[in-house]
């Protein structure tokens, strides 16, 4: 293995070694408390943009499947690990982790200390930071790391979202199950569900995705839920979707600043009121600015899959998945929604329902995938809320 380095936005620097593409890699540099799930990690687009420490001291031990993918592709700009371990223990493994981040081009290092890593930012905050496998001067790292604009300068939801519309049918599996075959088939047409062929067709609930970086286990646990599910592209008009008359919208999860995604913001103030909606971590962050409210970035982030969260409606303390940087703040929407859920690390807003129209939405992953599910009910919720507003027309 070669020699790597990683050096932070405020000077810090890590000497570690390569096991990952050779090369450079620059991105925001948090870490993740989840002792598992790595592949899941990686593979989530939320990471997009940043450069994700695994505080687990080692990782690589059951190596890499075709079944635990998140997405189509490796989304962290680069990836930091204790101690990698080259040599997979698990029947299910099809290649070592090492192997698949050479393969994919992701700068990866291991060999340093990542507790010192870890308190580093949460004293300091998450910041930007670059890995080189090809350059080891620290001074020369550095001055490059402070031309580098920063990701809350780009537009990332494009950069992860579908080119084209899709249909999912693919449900949560269960051991010895497994998985049920071809869970894509695209595209899928942006027309209305067929009229005339009587109403036991609208007794399965069509929801449209907004793809914001849509994590595949939101899409399986919707598809258990029972709903019939199409994702669109994340630039699509709220007037396509309209005209689509589905019974509900979900907007996923996505990675960067909320604030970036204009046209999300848009379509979402188009769809309240017209269409159920619910909102999943960067979902979430865009109907809290539609309503008018404001995001705040936290200090380093929520990244793990051991996060208290109570639902405030229950009582009911739930262990969540959670991968985020900012958050809503609830509060200040001054009565247009009310807090559902709230975070009992640090007290911070999880989740919210809008004081009168049927959309609601939570920070945390309620999908896991790595991670407990404790909150998967919330997508059997949104079910209901579509029920109870059939009820009452």
């Amino acid at each position: 293995m070669v020699n790597a380095l990683l050096v932070l936005q405020d000077g810090m620097v890590f000497e570690g070694k390569s096991f990952g593409a050779e090369g450079e890699a620059v991105g925001e540099v948090v870490f993740n408390t989840s002792m598992t799930g790595y592949q899941e990690i990686l593979t989530d687009p939320s990471y997009k943009g940043q450069i994700v420490t695994m505080t687990y001291s080692q990782i690589g031990n059951y190596g890499m499947n075709p079944e635990d993918q998140e997405s189509r592709a490796v989304w962290p700009e680069g990836f930091i690990v204790k101690e990698y371990m080259p040599y997979a223990s698990n029947w299910r493994s099809r290649m070592p982790l090492g192997q698949y981040l050479k393969e994919r081009k992701v700068v990866a290092i291991h060999g340093l200390d990542t507790r010192a890593l870890t308190r580093h930012l949460r004293e300091s905050g998450a910041q930007p930071g670059i890995i080189s496998t090809k350059n080891l001067d620290p001074e020369d790292l550095l001055e490059k790391l402070k031309k580098h604009p920063g990701i809350g300068a780009f537009d990332l939801v494009k950069d992860v979202t579908s080119k084209e519309p899709f249909s999912w049918r693919q449900t949560v599996w269960h051991w010895p199950e497994g998985m049920t075959p071809s869970p894509m088939i695209s595209p899928s047409p942006l027309s209305p569900l067929p009229q005339g062929e009587g109403e036991g067709l609208r007794k399965v609930k069509r929801v449209v995705v907004y793809d914001f970086g849509v994590k595949l286990n939101i899409l399986r646990n919707l598809a258990s839920a029972g709903f019939d599910v199409t994702v669109v592209p994340a630039a699509t008009p709220a007037e396509k979707v309209l005209e689509m008359d589905p019974d509900g919208v979900v907007l996923s999860n996505g990675p960067g600043d909320p604030g970036t995604v204009t046209y999300a913001i848009e379509n979402a103030k188009k769809l309240m009121g017209k269409k159920p909606i619910f909102g999943i971590c960067l979902g979430h962050q865009i109907l809290g600015l539609a309503m008018g409210g404001r995001t705040y970035k936290l200090k380093f982030g929520h990244h793990g899959g051991n996060h208290p969260v109570m639902d405030l409606a229950t009582g009911r303390v739930e262990i969540t998945s959670q991968n985020h940087n900012y958050c809503v703040d609830v509060q200040g929407l001054k009565g247009k929604a009310v807090l559902t859920h709230k975070n009992l690390y640090d007290g911070t807003e999880e989740g919210m329902r809008h004081a009168e129209l049927p959309v609601i939405s939570v920070q945390h992953h309620p999908e896991a995938g790595p991670g407990p599910n404790d909150a998967s009910h919330i997508f059997t919720r949104f079910k209901g809320m579509l029920a109870d507003k059939d009820e009452k027309r």
